[in-house]
């Protein structure tokens, strides 16, 4: 049976990995400063994230939300603690796109409402309402278009004024744009949302499903606006390439038996690799690192040839050519071993390693990056 052909394919097949490197099937070295799309967040194969899992999974690996799973209020609890939001309350769920679906239909049913806003670039997954809020039409099937999603510019306040009014269920915003291009939201733009909301009575979302867990320099890549949503999606960073996703509600909006469900989210095996994502960035301090690593970053590459800007927070890094990346990417990974990533805006670099990356594997894609754009 074939496979049903959807990706583009790298001619690599990765068989090890550890910190921020894979060995591919015939023995090649690569340094990975992409983490699949943003999801590697404490590094390859981390001791204590596979000891984790080990142990869980030699007690049990599976049962439903019909029982109880103390790993979820372990989750919470370490969630709490570390991203500064202990009076939410937490759902767990097992990817991006499901964690957007249950933030709109929970912003829908607290409103009564169905009218959510979005913006230009945004991309908040490829399910019914998550890929109607996300601004590419290829993507869009004839069943999900739909007039219940509204597409404003990106850090345009008047316009979002004048389209707020007491119809809209909700208005989500991606912490920093990834798929966008690394396009942050000015913490202006992020106050101003948060202050339509209050007056209209709509639920502000954070899709923080790439930017969180630590990437951004914050727990969260809002944080540094000094504002607080509604609701904020996690995902990809937060079980270091385990399926799980969360949203985390804040305690005005209250709850029902029903209103959410999944049959897969918050399970035994999840709860442990999630603990064990929080545990490592507590105790090797990787949100400082990110936030430090990130300002190297940005000095190194403004300086060079041909870079046009470097936009980003902490390791959630674009970087705008003068002229396409596809070129540059196919360089540093076939001549130099090192994986990036690409966005919808073609001449955007996107760097999201792991947020432990320190100078000496930085410093390799520096000297990588300065050859390639010299020729």
């Amino acid at each position: 049976m074939p496979l049903f052909d959807v990706y583009p394919l790298f001619d690599i097949e990765p068989v090890k990995a550890r910190g921020s490197y894979l060995w591919d099937s015939k023995g090649r070295q690569y340094l990975d400063l992409y983490g699949g799309h943003a999801v590697i967040s404490i590094g390859h194969s981390h001791p204590h994230y596979i000891q984790k899992i080990s142990e869980q999974l030699g007690r049990i690996g599976f049962y439903s939300n019909s029982v109880q799973i103390p790993g979820q209020l372990e989750v919470a609890s370490k969630l709490g603690a570390l991203s500064g939001y202990a009076d939410y309350n937490l759902f767990m769920v097992n990817s991006g796109a499901e964690a957007n679906e249950n933030a709109f239909k929970l912003a829908s049913f607290h409103t009564g409402r169905k009218k959510i806003i979005t913006f230009s670039k945004a991309f908040h997954g490829r399910t019914s309402a998550a890929v109607a809020a996300t601004d590419n039409p290829s993507i869009i099937a004839p069943l999900n278009e739909t007039d219940r999603f509204v597409f404003v510019p990106f850090n345009d306040e008047a316009a979002l004024e004048q389209v707020m009014d007491e119809q809209v269920a909700a208005v989500v915003v991606e912490g920093i744009q990834g798929v966008g291009g690394v396009q942050v939201p000015g913490d202006s733009f992020l106050r101003k949302i948060r202050l339509l909301c209050d007056k209209y009575g709509a639920v502000m979302i954070l899709d923080e499903v790439q930017s969180g867990y630590g990437r951004a320099g914050d727990f969260f890549a809002h944080q540094h606006a000094g504002m607080r949503p509604d609701i904020i999606s996690m995902a990809k960073g937060m079980g270091n390439g385990f399926p799980v996703g969360g949203i985390l509600i804040h305690p005005s909006i209250p709850a029902r038996h029903g209103m959410l469900g999944t049959t897969f989210g918050g399970n035994h095996l999840a709860c442990a690799a999630a603990a064990a994502v929080l545990d490592v960035i507590r105790e090797e301090q990787l949100i400082e690192n990110a936030s430090r690593m990130g300002d190297c970053f940005r000095e190194r590459l403004e300086n060079i040839d041909g870079v046009r800007e470097v936009r980003g927070r902490g390791l959630m890094i674009g970087v705008e050519l003068e002229g396409p990346c596809a070129p540059v990417r196919k360089a540093l990974l076939e001549n130099h071993g090192i994986f990036t990533g690409s966005s919808s805006d073609k001449n955007t670099l996107r760097i999201l390693p792991a947020l432990n990356l320190g100078e000496k594997e930085a410093n390799v894609f520096f000297e990588a990056f300065d050859k390639v754009m010299k020729k």
